[in-house]
């Protein structure tokens, strides 16, 4: 089996599922299960601050699933909201890892690169593994990796918006610009063949929610974008052909022919 290393995390699959939007914690149960999703993530926010939360009982569906759990900051908007957060978190779920959310904007949910920076200074020198949330601008991900980041989880498209990947350009370039570092393509994505996308120009991981809860099956669509998510990496790990103009392409084909 093709393990997928993040840390000292040793992962079956490339497909990362988000755990809010589901009709029930038993749907998210059997998405994550019949999809063969690896990670799966949680907002600190939904399990704490009452005593009679809901969110506990998702909590406990997804420990009792065996998946490894990610939480992130989600609905933080300041860095030291998301330190706090964060620090809850890595108690809460016994782990040192977190997805850092910092909203800079609330109608795209686009991150705030100044206070991500900021939080992420922060969570690192107290030990903590870093997951950030961000766009795919290069500045800020320079950034972000100078202060100690492993892995990158650039956006395709704002978060729920199911546009796929709109700067994709961009995105190659971030990836050929961090070949050695661990980068999941998070939000944004509406279709499998958004997420096959996403493997082909080489993204290590897909992690996606709403086109899987808000879909009318999720736990096929679930199955659909563990396909999709496969199919991709095998393409890039094959070596994609790379696109020719018609004159080229029409020449190459008559000489294979009487050669």
């Amino acid at each position: 089996m093709d393990y997928f290393k993040i840390g000292e995390l040793k992962l079956p699959s490339r497909l990362f599922l988000g755990s809010s939007g589901y009709s029930s914690p038993d749907e998210l149960k059997r998405a994550l299960k019949q999809s063969g999703a690896s990670l799966v993530t949680m907002g600190v926010k939904r399990i704490v601050g009452k005593s009679l939360n809901p969110g506990r009982l998702w909590f406990d569906e997804i420990l009792s699933s065996g998946i490894p759990i990610l939480p992130n900051t989600a609905g933080c908007k300041t860095a030291r909201e998301a330190v706090k957060v964060a620090e809850i978190a890595c108690e809460l779920f016994e782990t040192n890892r977190i997805k850092l959310e910092v909203v800079g904007d609330d109608y795209s949910l686009q991150p705030d690169p100044f206070e991500l920076l900021a939080a992420t200074k922060i969570l690192i020198k107290k030990g903590i593994s870093v997951f950030p949330f961000c766009t795919e601008d290069t500045v800020v991900a320079e950034a972000l990796v100078g202060e100690g980041c492993k892995v990158l989880m650039p956006w395709g498209s704002p978060i729920g918006s199911g546009q796929g990947l709109l700067n994709i350009e961009s995105l190659k370039r971030l990836r050929e610009k961090f070949p050695k570092i661990t980068m999941v393509v998070d939000a944004g994505i509406g279709k499998p063949s958004h997420a096959c996308q996403a493997m082909e120009i080489g993204y290590d991981a897909v992690l996606l929610n709403s086109a899987v809860s808000q879909s009318s099956n999720p736990v096929k669509m679930a199955i659909a974008f563990s396909h999709a998510v496969n199919a991709g990496r095998k393409g890039f790990e094959a070596g994609l052909i790379q696109p020719q103009s018609m004159a080229t392409a029409t020449t190459d084909i008559s000489t294979n022919i009487f050669e």
